[in-house]
């Protein structure tokens, strides 16, 4: 079946922290977006290839059938922020490093107009209402889902957030009915988001877990959660968003890297 693709215009831009660029987008194929109940709801976002005119009404399954490989859209994948369907809006939230990668150059230079082409939503976590407790774990590429999942907490129920940034600067409000203790780490290093969560002394009663950000800490926290922490599997949302030193296409053969490895492992 062909994968839908939602096409919308940018309506205004907002730089929120130093590295991090908000992009409101709009259109009336929003009315057909569905508006799932999960909070790390996401969207894999088409850019073309600077040179490439694509055949329009466009078409992606035209176009991968049409056009070589290397002129083919580049896929990104990011996290939706906020959706509003009254107002036909919907909020992306970028990272931006400079004039390094893809997605962040295209968000600091985006202006009211530009396309913006998408698909999806896909997503697979919210928080569980019946959960004593909350502990959301993250960096900034995180951070749009864990507000997200802020949202959601219960009036008064703890949530322990624990969000990984470069600076002070980069620190923005969360807000939530929950009862927050929110711990914002600035980047020192390799395993500060381990170290953190080791140190956080776990209240009484199940706690739901949300645990997303660059592949190889993510791996050691959902270690230490399982086997230190004793958290069940089934209480757990752990992801890698991200792989140092690679974009996305080499992260998706990083990730079926992983996966072969780890059916090799089970066969043992």
């Amino acid at each position: 079946m062909a994968r839908r693709v939602t096409t919308l215009t940018v309506a205004r831009t907002e730089r929120i922290t130093p590295h991090m660029v908000r992009v409101v987008a709009t259109g009336p194929e929003l009315s057909s977006f569905p508006d799932t109940e999960f909070t790390d709801r996401y969207v894999k976002i088409l850019f073309p290839v600077p040179g490439v005119e694509y055949p329009e009404p466009f078409d992606l399954e035209v176009v991968r059938e049409q056009l070589p490989r290397e002129a083919q859209p580049r896929v990104r994948t990011y996290t939706v922020r906020a959706f509003d369907p009254a107002k036909a809006e919907l909020t992306i939230d970028f990272v931006h490093h400079g004039d390094s990668g893809l997605a962040g150059p295209w968000a600091a230079s985006a202006r009211p107009g530009d396309t913006l082409r998408l698909m999806g939503p896909g997503g697979a976590y919210a928080p569980d209402p019946a959960a004593d407790w909350h502990l959301l774990v993250g960096d900034e590429a995180a951070i749009p889902a864990i507000a997200a999942a802020l949202a959601r907490i219960p009036a008064g129920v703890p949530v322990h957030a624990i969000v990984q940034v470069e600076s002070a600067a980069d620190e923005q409000p969360l807000d939530t009915p929950g009862d927050l203790r929110l711990q914002w780490l600035h980047r020192t290093g390799e395993g500060q988001l381990l170290e953190a969560v080791r140190g956080v002394e776990f209240p009484a009663g199940r706690v739901h877990a949300f645990v997303h950000g660059e592949a190889a800490e993510v791996k050691e926290l959902r270690r230490h959660l399982l086997n230190e922490r004793a958290v069940p599997r089934e209480d757990l949302s752990v992801s890698g968003y991200w792989r140092r030193g690679r974009d996305e296409e080499g992260f998706r053969v990083y990730k079926q890297q992983e996966a072969e490895r780890e059916k090799i492992g089970a066969g043992r």
